[in-house]
């Protein structure tokens, strides 16, 4: 099995909906069986709640289900049990990295380097604009689905 964790400040905005984003993606392509995709927070501020509501409702608009979904802060044992630990943002590189103690492992990485747009992921939680973040979760997770499908030989 191999298994994705994406990482935001709070687990309810960026990461989950990149979760959810992923499962949708995964599902389609019939990978359900081989990917695992999972996400969680670096703070602790909104555990066991759901993705905000923006954020639900920009998947709904997509019809991709965030049922069962509720925030979670990184955990230590996270770096083995994942395969690809994705950040949102430089600063969620940096704190899961010293979270989880291996700070120069490759399979921490920021998410939008695998794009054109090597930035990070605004937080729709102070912008407001759920829309930009899902067209770059969006990107981001076809080019992450495609660099696993590659490194994988799936």
């Amino acid at each position: 099995m191999i298994r994705v964790l994406f990482v935001c400040l709070g687990n309810i905005c960026r990461s989950p909906m990149a979760e959810a984003v992923m499962r949708d993606l995964v599902e389609k392509e019939h990978l359900s069986h081989r990917i695992e995709v999972d996400s969680a927070a670096t703070s602790s501020w909104h555990i066991g709640e759901p993705p905000h509501r923006g954020t639900q409702d920009k998947l709904k608009e997509y019809d991709i289900s965030t049922k069962g979904m509720q925030g979670r802060q990184l955990q230590k044992a996270d770096f083995n049990h994942f395969d690809y630990i994705i950040g949102m943002d430089e600063s969620n590189i940096r704190n899961s990295r010293t979270m989880l103690g291996n700070p120069d492992s490759p399979k921490i990485f920021r998410f939008l380097d695998l794009t054109d747009h090597q930035k990070d992921v605004p937080d729709p939680y102070y912008t407001g604009n759920f829309q930009e973040t899902y067209d770059l979760v969006l990107e981001g997770c076809h080019a992450l689905l495609e660099k696993i499908k590659i490194e994988n030989q799936l």
